[in-house]
């Protein structure tokens, strides 16, 4: 049994981006990467809304503040590098009312401090951007862009591979034994060793975690994300990305309108809890939910966001209230103008006190680096992060192979 550098547990955007990074940093360096699916990026990389996102939202000096703004940058160059298909189009992001203006303006703040270009728009070059969009005022971000992430996913793969990469899909991880000389990991049918491990295992990065005794102080809890299409004879609603303001007490974006690159306008998503970790179709699983109604910290954050969490489900529920909130947005659109569309899955840390982690969650372990939150805007950011976690692997393994 030969003995890897560096295993990677998870095949979604951010394992792969960390894969590619040690192949350029370490080029030496024997990498292992496991995938449980049948296909890379099969959760969160392949189920989102495909949006390069421009970094305006976040805390400013937040790992997400700083990740996005360069993975922005560094995402658009690797897509020019490797002929990915993508389009930096802009977006608005629209308060519909007069009183919605206060946080627009503090949007506009935290977006200067990024260091993200944008400009305030009036309703008037609001209708010039996007002619059917309703609002008092806005904000345009011209860096935001459009991308098919299991592209940058597959790309990630191919580099990987023609480095010094050992890929394996259908291998999900069962048990992680800590040794003296490293560590073993038990797959279904066959074992592998490894000297460190990085776990990018997403929805079920707290379980990885767990197997090698790792106390993370929190926990994944999945929010299922909904998503419609406009029907072809409404795709002309829409030129590029259409925003409301986000309700800054929760790290959800809020329903949009998003253009694909092949024209098609995708709606959405909501964020309603579900008790699967993978509850794409079915929301329950007994082992998920009775994990998840046996903590503290769910019980908490229940009791202080039962009301919005209400209005998401309601939503969810009713077509017609969510269309009603997308026509603050967009009044030409009706019920029969949106068509179910796919089901996302948002691996969400929830704190042991109750609190929606808020930025990128990075811990280390025993011969160990654990992500441990990694939502929106990963994909984005995922170069960085990458960099980020070859950077921390290399203080925490210094004598990772390195170029002659």
């Amino acid at each position: 049994m030969s003995l890897y550098d560096v295993a990677i547990v998870g095949g979604g955007i951010i394992g792969l981006s960390v894969g590619w990074a040690i192949t350029q940093r370490h080029p030496r360096a024997k990498i292992l990467l496991l995938e449980k699916e049948s296909r890379w990026g099969r959760h969160q990389t392949g189920s989102n809304s495909g949006e390069i996102h421009s970094g305006i939202y976040y805390e400013p000096g937040s790992l997400k503040a700083a990740y996005c703004r360069n993975g922005n940058a560094a995402l658009v160059k690797f897509c020019r590098a490797y002929g990915i298909a993508h389009d930096v189009c802009g977006k608005v992001v629209v308060a519909t009312d007069r009183k919605e203006l206060p946080q627009l303006e503090e949007l506009y703040r935290r977006a200067t401090r990024n260091g993200v270009e944008v400009k305030k728009i009036g309703s008037e070059e609001l209708r010039t951007l996007e002619p059917h969009c309703a609002g008092v005022a806005g904000l345009h971000v011209p860096s935001t862009g459009i991308v098919n992430y299991r592209h940058v996913a597959d790309k990630f793969a191919e580099l990987i591979q023609k480095g010094n990469g050992d890929l394996q899909l259908g291998a999900e991880v069962k048990q992680i034994q800590v040794l003296p000389f490293g560590l073993q990991i038990e797959c279904a049918s066959i074992s592998y060793q490894s000297r460190f491990l990085i776990n990018c295992a997403g929805l079920h990065c707290d379980r990885i975690a767990k197997l090698m005794g790792v106390r993370t102080g929190m926990r994944i809890v999945p929010i299922k994300g909904e998503y419609y299409h406009l029907t072809p004879a409404k795709w002309h609603l829409v030129k590029t990305l259409i925003y409301g303001l986000p309700n800054p007490r929760y790290p959800f974006l809020g329903a949009h309108f998003n253009r694909l690159l092949n024209g098609e306008v995708r709606v959405g998503p909501n964020a309603v809890l579900t008790f699967k970790r993978e509850g794409y179709c079915r929301n329950f699983d007994l082992h998920d939910s009775a994990e998840l109604f046996g903590s503290r910290a769910f019980w908490r954050f229940a009791a202080c966001n039962w009301v919005e969490g209400g209005k998401e489900l309601l939503r969810s529920i009713s077509k017609r209230l969510f269309v009603g909130h997308l026509q603050k947005l967009v009044p030409d659109i009706s019920i029969q103008d949106l068509v179910a569309g796919y089901t996302g899955v948002r691996a969400q840390a929830l704190m042991d006190d109750g609190r929606l982690m808020d930025d990128f969650l990075l811990l280390r372990g025993p011969r160990s680096i654990h992500v441990c939150n990694a939502p929106s805007p990963a994909a984005t950011a995922s170069i960085p992060i990458g960099h980020a976690i070859v950077d921390r692997l290399g203080e925490q393994a210094c004598d990772l192979p390195r170029t002659p």
